[in-house]
């Protein structure tokens, strides 16, 4: 009998609609004619999926009774005696009550299987044994039923049941997930933005790996060796050279410009190796990959170019990226072709990037204005002479006739100026002086000898050596020009670069002292303001050569390497000028930040000013009027009036005094100076004064304290006003048939405080201002304050290393969710 086909549909978390997914696939195989029963389905009392189980066949469940309380599971037996064509069973992962056939559901999916019955169920990615540990650094929840990878991804079909975080958020605040009295508790924890986006991620990644894995096989078991670009992988060639920073950033970048790209990086050991690495730069480039998201391989290869190649088809490649070659012109010439120009001919379909880097030659580098001549020159004038001398004479000596000393002498003339052109004056000397002495031996009689018989030989030598100085003269100018032409256009260029980088938006420091460095080749680059480093680039090392330069009154520019030549200098002197209008750029722009700091001030003043023009003068009135009147001679008040007069003025001076209160507090809040005393409190000896203050008996708030939440690590008083302010605000905007909700819950380290009202809300866009000093949000009542509980609120929670945060209530409402870090156990025994 055939083995039944395994099809899994996998969610990233509860709620997704896997289930009903299932049934709907069991629904319509069964319209074509398949035999389909449910063996078991869990509806979590989500109407829409029970009422998806109607037409559908449901083998009856069993039961098992333990500790007293019945369990229902799958009836594998009565499953295996109905042998269906498909069987729907949902929960995968699911822990079989005691007593069961198997401790596992996924192992009775396997008798059926067996008994060659295809089966639909479901899973969420939290029960995938080898995500466990990724979930519970997500989501803060251990997960207890757990499914093992290998069964897992022997499932013949895999599918990803996906839905937007966002979207199933709203589903879960329209209690079509979990009832709701569960929803809040749900929102706040489990089923955050955050973590729905990341458990959907892993979900997407890890069928992306399966699908490799499948395609993988496929390929081996077809014998295609050809890349297949599925994505892109990137292999990154490391030496162990300096620039392997660079090649591994390049390929960073390149494998981020497709979803999902792969970044590889191999190291080809070998008795000689790619380069002479230098020590630890293979280990700080190891680093780095894992940094960057890549994985570190080393090999071993004789050929290193052909080890790069099958290490790249290996992984199935598509870009593999090399440094280009350290090796000079010369070396290049006696060596052949080097590792790059080798793989790119065996690479085939695979494309190979070669990145310059600093260690190859900085496109930056200012050329050196030492001789006018390199020495490359020089050694190729001495070679052509050395070279060219003696195949010339042996041509002119096998070809002498009576009549060719014309001829002969033209000859060695062309040789001398050739020299000259290539090598300057000293090979062209040289050349003159061998040329004069052959001819002299070879061709002029007597000949093979050196006497100088006529003066005119000698004048023939000296016109010789003076052809040779003057077109050797004409080609060192032109050579200096040329070398001093290069220097201005790299000095332009230089300057240019550090302009665009900081029209580019980057830190103009960083920029000029970063392209300084790489200009001149430095190791090290390091600007002190006052003393005190500013800006550093590269790795300053205390045993090389420092060279200062004066940049202003307070600044000193440091330069770590070789020693600068005067024109140089001369160079650094204009950055210097351009570093010193970049600090005071900088000076310019801190005052001025500093100056719209004040007329923020000015401008708060005047707002406060404004506001409470008539919120002081309110009570203040209100307590000199009674207070006159009371002191007047000539009114004989009843002790009634009197009374009242005094309650009067008492509130009238309690409401300034509020007043005043707040006004310091916000003073406080925005200078910083807000007085903060942490300790571990529990939240009802917060709560239940609040209570107390605002005049609520118990029925006007619901309360939702959990017995065993931890102690939040605040400032008890600074958090008592805090749920005052949150209540009152939520009491005052709540209808007068529903009642205001206050629970707590907690997540990892952070306790969460919720003040649940029904009232109207706030949209989206507006609820960063209602924690804005003096933002009423359409209050024109004078009892309302000066607008400045929440702004209060918003500075104590923050004080107290927490946050404050207006979110919608599902149905309707405004929910403030304070956060505070919860103590420590060794905090709450102290």
């Amino acid at each position: 009998m055939p083995r039944g086909r395994l099809r899994v549909l996998l969610g990233a978390a509860p709620g997704v609609g896997k289930t009903y997914t299932m049934l709907e696939e069991g629904k319509r195989l069964a319209g074509e004619g398949h035999d389909v029963v449910v063996a078991f389905v869990e509806s979590h009392g989500r109407a829409a999926t029970a009422a998806m189980v109607d037409g559908l066949e449901v083998v009856p469940r069993r039961t098992e009774v333990h500790r007293g309380m019945a369990l229902e599971e799958m009836d594998v037996d009565a499953v295996l005696a109905r042998a269906p064509e498909i069987a729907l069973v949902d929960e995968l992962a699911h822990t079989n009550a005691p007593g069961s056939r198997h401790p596992k559901r996924w192992q009775d999916v396997d008798d059926l299987l067996a008994a060659g019955i295809d089966v639909i169920s479901t899973v969420n990615t939290q029960h995938i044994e080898s995500l466990g540990d990724v979930v519970l650094q997500i989501t803060g929840v251990p997960q207890r039923e757990t499914i093992p990878d290998a069964v897992l991804r022997g499932a013949d079909q895999i599918e990803v049941v996906d839905l937007a975080p966002q979207a199933l958020r709203d589903r879960l605040a329209s209690g079509l997930v979990y009832p709701a009295e569960r929803v809040d508790a749900a929102l706040s924890n489990y089923f955050r933005l955050g973590n729905l986006t990341a458990l959907r991620e892993i979900a997407l990644l890890w069928l992306a790996d399966e699908v490799e894995q499948a395609l993988k096989t496929y390929r081996a078991e077809h014998g295609i060796d050809r890349k297949w670009e599925a994505r892109e992988r990137v292999v990154v060639a490391l030496t162990g050279g300096p620039e392997g920073e660079t090649l591994l950033r390049r390929g960073a970048r390149i494998a981020s410009r497709s979803s999902g790209g792969d970044l590889i990086a191999v190291h080809v050991t070998s008795p000689d190796g790619l380069q002479a690495r230098h020590p630890g730069a293979l280990d700080r480039q190891r680093t780095l990959v894992e940094q960057l998201g890549g994985t570190f391989h080393q090999v071993v290869g004789e050929d290193v170019p052909r080890a790069l190649v099958d290490f790249a088809r290996s992984v199935d490649a598509t870009q593999l990226v090399l440094g280009v070659s350290r090796r000079s012109r010369l070396a290049a010439a006696f060596t052949g072709p080097g590792i790059g120009a080798t793989v790119i001919r065996e690479s085939g379909d695979i494309d190979v990037h070669i990145v310059t880097h600093a260690a190859a030659g900085r496109t930056l580098s200012l050329p050196r204005l030492g001789g006018a001549l390199s020495r490359n020159r020089l050694v190729a004038g001495f070679a052509v002479a050395l070279i060219a001398g003696p195949l010339l004479s042996w041509l002119l000596a096998t070809f002498r006739t009576d009549s060719s000393i014309t001829s002969d002498v033209l000859s060695y003339q062309l040789l001398v100026i050739v020299v000259a052109l290539i090598g300057g004056i000293w090979p062209a000397l040289f050349a003159a002086v061998l040329s004069g002495l052959t001819l002299n031996f070879l061709f002029v009689e007597p000949r093979y000898t050196l006497t100088i018989s006529d003066p005119r030989q000698f004048l023939a030598l000296v016109l010789y050596v003076t052809n040779a100085l003057l077109v050797s003269y004409v080609v060192d100018q032109a050579a200096r020009r040329t070398r001093v032409a290069q220097r201005a256009a790299a000095e332009s260029q230089l300057l240019a670069t550090i302009a665009g980088s900081v029209l580019r938006g980057e830190d103009a420091l960083q920029a000029m002292v970063t392209r300084t460095r790489e200009a001149f080749g430095l190791t090290g680059v390091r600007l002190l303001v006052a003393g005190e480093p500013r800006v550093t680039d590269g790795e300053p090392a205390g045993d090389e050569r420092v060279t200062t330069v004066p940049v202003g009154a307070d600044a000193v520019l440091e330069l770590h390497g070789q020693d600068l030549a005067a024109s140089e200098r001369r160079l650094l002197q204009v950055i210097a000028a351009q570093i010193e209008q970049a600090i005071e750029h900088g000076a310019l722009a801190q005052a001025a930040e500093a100056a719209d700091e004040l007329a923020e001030t000015d401008r708060l003043r005047s707002a406060l000013l404004a506001a409470v023009g008539h919120d002081l003068r309110r009570p203040l009135t209100s307590a000199s009027a009674a207070v006159s009147a009371l002191r007047s001679p000539d009114l004989d008040l009843p002790a009634a009036e009197r009374a009242e007069l005094l309650d009067t003025a008492a509130e009238s001076l309690d409401s300034l005094a509020e007043l005043v209160t707040n006004l310091l507090d916000v003073s406080r809040v925005q200078a910083g100076a807000l007085g903060v005393t942490l300790a571990p409190t529990d939240l009802a000896d917060v709560v239940l004064p609040a209570l107390d203050e605002l005049g609520l008996g118990p029925g006007a708030v619901e309360l939702d304290l959990p017995d065993d939440l931890r102690p939040v690590l605040a400032d008890g008083v600074l958090l008592q006003r805090v749920v005052v302010n949150l209540l009152a605000n939520a009491v005052r905007h709540s209808p007068a048939d529903q009642r205001v909700r206050l629970a707590a819950s907690s997540f990892r380290d952070r306790i969460e405080l919720r003040v649940i009202d029904r009232g109207p809300g706030i949209p989206p866009e507006r609820r960063t201002e209602v924690f804005t000093p003096f933002q009423r949000l359409g209050d024109t009542d004078n009892d309302t304050g000066l607008g400045l509980g929440l702004a209060l609120s918003k500075g104590f929670i923050e004080g107290m290393d927490g946050t404050l945060e207006a979110d919608d209530t599902p149905g309707g409402g405004l929910t403030m969710v304070v956060t505070l870090p919860a103590a420590t156990i060794e905090e709450h025994a102290s």
